[in-house]
Formats: structure tokens, C-alpha cells, sequence
């Protein structure tokens, strides 16, 4: 039988996790679509994973409007969610004459932006923040606002939330056909069919397939690919902020910064690609990425890597995001999502609520009760379970078998290999899983073996 849901969300990223929450709180009957075995299997799962003020963001843009409300909602939220804050700041650093003049209009879009805290600093304030940092810096601007977070638990936990307001998950669930009738749609995915009265396309790198199924669609994505280079943990404490390159027309730049697992990370590139699905790493670019943190954090040198990895980001032509409603078609696009999704994310779902209101109905004005579905903590700073005690499965990262049972059960087990390792940070240590991995795998394929018995 097919069922009935008022919204069907397409695409289990980040922003799609956001958006199926918001909904499923305001009690509306909800499912999210994933064409992948877990949650963050495209873009979200290799992000630099900071909470961005919009500083920089285009002026009275929707991204800029989003990244303000979702990082107000993301602070107002995660203590009661669990999710971790590390305080760091932000330095946009000059390397050359002609980029320290450009701080001047960096500082005065950032207040226009509403960022009214930002700070020029000399070179020798920028030492005194930042005594590691090569002297070839001549200057900074301040951004006290700019922080890290976990890309992981963040989404995991807003998936949590739907699931608790009645929200549901397929996974496996490739929408390959979509066919409107009268006053709903049928979603034919591999998985089954599924009839939605409004569908939300936030499909992130497959955003303009999936919108073909429904219409002509009017972007085009491009993915851009992002290298990342990480450092062994002893890297974290030559710096306190995250140091942000000046812009380029192009791209934000490589970025500088630790990381909520305790490891100091550079990148991303920004290289165009038509892959949209597996995100390579090359010996040439990870060089020079590594190259470029020594030269700007001397000490470097003598700390080892401990991992590469690749993401791609689902850009389009539009500098700005493609958020938009089609009335006659009950449907609404959520497209061109780039880097600052994981902070526009929650403000990003409230912009669709508003849409959703302007031209579907009504928001209901009595919401139920919020139910608050806290997740386990990963961050390297705060309490992990290893320090009360238990069996270590990862050494490296000190992951207990304990984490690694819990996060194969519950609401929203982890689908495959990739998804575990989010959940829990088997795996991401210094031995990348050579010594743990077959431990991992075998706990996971028997958490398998047991559902598939009917068993815990």
C-alpha cells in the first residue's frame, strides 16, 4: 500500500534533515528520501564544519539571511541537543599588501551584514593572538563570532527530532519516478511509493535530477570539489582560531583550522568536476595544501598527517541559494546549497516554512510540545565514554564498543560503514582503521545480522 504523508523531503543532507525537522515539529506528517544507505551520503558529509556568521556572505542575500537565522536557532538549540561549540573566532589574515588593503571593505561589508563585532588587527595583535602563525602575516580582521562545530551530530540529531515529532526515513530510497495527480504526488523510489501532498527537492548534488522528474528544471549543478588535509592531533594547539583566507571571486579560499575532534585540518580547494558522487584526492593538490599550512603555521613541519579526504559541493551558476515555490505544482526547491549549508541549515528550513505558509496553507499556530532527542557527544574537549569506563574498540580515537552498539540501534541505526564511522569516530584516528577496522566492521555486520533476526 502506498502511504499518505503531507510533505516528502528529497535528499537526507544536512539541509534536508532540517527541513523534514521543522515540519515534523510543527505536526505535519513527514518523510525524508535518501538515496543513499544513511543519512549524509552526498554533499554533508565532508564539511569544514564551522558556524559562520555571514560576515562575508552577499549582501541581502537568501544565504545571508539563512546563515543569520540558522546560526541564532543552531546556538538557541544545542544544549538541549547535545551538540558541541568550540569558541575559536575567526582571523581573515592578509598575506600581501594588496590583500591587507582589502580588509577595509571586508570590515565594512561584515557590518553591513549586521557582523558589528569585527576587529582589524595589526600584525603584531595577530602574533599576539596567534604566536605560531608565520610572520609573513601582515594583518587581520577579527570575526569573534566564527566558530567550529560537528557536522555530524548535528544533522543525526535533527533527524532524531523528526523521528520523535512522527517524521519517518527511508533510506535506499532513490526517487526515479514523480508523477503529480490532482492534489499529491507519487514518488516512485527503490524502496517502494510514496504519495506526498507538497515535495521539498533538496536533493543536493542530484537537486537538478530530481527536479527534472517534476519539471523542466532552470540551474544546473555543478559540483565543485573540496581537498581536505588533516593533521595528528599534537597540530591543535599551535593555533586558537580559525584562520580565513581573503576572498577571491571565485572562492573563499583554503581555510585554517581545528577541528571538534581535536586534529588541526586545511582546506577545502575548489575544483570544478562533473563526478557528483565519489570525491577523489590527488598527490599534487594535497602537497601543496600541505605546503601552504606549513608556510602559515611554521611548526607544521614537524607534526605528521594523519588524513586526506574530498567533498563535493553542489554549486550552481547562481552566487546565491536557489530556494523557490512552484504553487501550481506543490512543490518547493532547495538547490545550490554550498559551503555554508551546516550554519544555513535551520535558517534555511525556516525560509521554506514561510513559503510553505505563503503558498500552501497555513502554519499551524499551536505546535506540539518540542520533544528534545539529545546525541552522543564526539568532541574531543567535552566528556566522551571512554573516560567512564568500558571496552575500546578504536584506540586511536577511543571509541568504546559501547558507542559502536548504540549507534547500530536505536531510531536511526547507522546504514553502512560510512555512516558508523559519523556517528561514532571508528576509524578516523591516526591508523585511518588499519588495527580497528575489522573489529569495527565485524560489530556492524553483527548489529546487521541481528536486526535482520529480529533481535537487539
Amino acid at each position: 500500500m502506498t502511504k499518505r504523508f503531507d510533505i516528502a523531503v528529497i535528499g537526507c543532507g544536512v539541509v534536508g534533515l532540517a527541513i523534514l525537522r521543522r515540519f515534523a515539529m510543527a505536526g505535519f506528517s513527514c518523510v525524508a528520501l535518501e538515496k543513499g544507505a544513511d543519512i549524509l551520503s552526498g554533499a554533508s558529509k565532508a564539511n569544514s564544519a564551522l558556524l559562520h556568521t555571514g560576515f562575508d556572505a552577499p549582501a541581502k542575500s537568501i544565504e545571508l539571511a539563512c546563515m543569520k537565522a540558522g546560526y541564532v536557532e543552531y546556538l538557541a538549540i544545542r544544549q538541549k541537543l547535545n551538540l558541541p561549540l568550540l569558541e575559536t573566532s575567526a582571523i581573515v589574515t592578509a598575506w600581501s599588501d594588496e590583500e591587507l588593503e582589502k580588509l577595509a571593505g571586508i570590515e565594512t561589508k561584515a557590518k553591513a551584514n549586521g557582523v558589528a563585532d569585527v576587529k582589524r588587527l595589526s600584525a603584531i595583535e595577530l602574533r599576539m593572538r596567534e604566536p605560531q602563525l608565520s610572520k609573513q602575516a601582515l594583518g587581520g580582521l577579527l570575526v569573534p563570532g566564527e566558530h567550529v562545530i560537528d557536522a555530524w551530530s548535528a544533522p543525526l540529531a535533527y533527524a532524531h527530532q523528526a523521528i520523535a515529532h512522527g517524521a519517518e526515513i527511508m533510506r535506499n530510497a532513490e526517487v526515479v519516478r514523480a508523477e503529480f495527480k490532482v492534489d499529491a504526488w507519487l514518488l516512485k523510489t527503490a524502496a517502494g511509493t510514496v504519495e506526498a501532498r507538497i515535495v521539498i527537492n533538496a536533493a543536493g548534488l542530484f537537486g537538478d535530477h530530481v527536479e527534472a522528474l517534476a519539471h523542466a528544471a532552470d540551474f544546473e549543478i555543478k559540483p565543485r570539489k573540496g581537498q581536505f588535509v588533516v593533521f595528528d592531533k599534537p597540530a591543535a594547539k599551535l593555533l586558537r582560531s580559525i584562520i580565513l583566507p581573503v576572498p577571491q571571486e571565485r572562492t573563499k579560499g583554503v581555510v585554517l583550522f581545528r577541528t571538534i575532534f581535536g586534529n588541526l585540518a586545511i582546506g577545502p580547494t575548489a575544483e570544478e568536476t562533473a563526478e557528483r558522487e565519489n570525491a577523489s584526492t590527488d598527490q599534487a593538490t594535497l602537497e601543496n595544501l600541505k605546503s601552504r599550512a606549513i608556510e602559515m603555521l611554521p611548526a607544521l613541519a614537524t607534526v605528521d598527517v594523519t588524513a586526506i579526504y574530498a567533498g563535493l559541493r553542489p554549486a550552481t551558476a547562481q552566487k546565491d541559494y536557489i530556494i523557490s515555490a512552484t504553487p501550481k505544482e506543490n512543490w518547493i526547491t532547495v538547490a545550490g546549497i554550498r559551503s555554508t549549508g551546516l550554519t544555513g541549515s535551520l535558517g534555511i528550513a525556516q525560509h521554506v516554512a514561510k513559503l510553505y505558509s505563503k503558498h500552501f496553507g497555513k502554519w499551524p499556530k499551536k505546535l506540539p510540545e518540542p520533544i528534545f532527542t539529545p546525541v552522543p557527544n564526539l568532541a574531543e574537549q567535552l566528556i566522551r565514554p571512554y573516560m567512564r569506563g568500558g571496552e575500546i574498540i578504536c584506540h586511536c580515537e577511543w571509541v568504546t564498543r559501547g558507542e559502536i552498539d548504540a549507534a547500530c540501534s536505536g531510531p536511526l541505526p547507522a546504514g553502512d560503514l560510512g555512516g558508523l564511522k559519523r556517528r561514532t569516530r571508528a576509524t578516523m584516528g591516526r591508523c585511518q582503521g588499519f588495527y580497528c577496522a575489522a573489529h569495527v566492521t565485524a560489530a556492524f555486520e553483527k548489529a546487521q545480522a541481528g536486526k535482520s533476526h529480529g533481535t537487539s
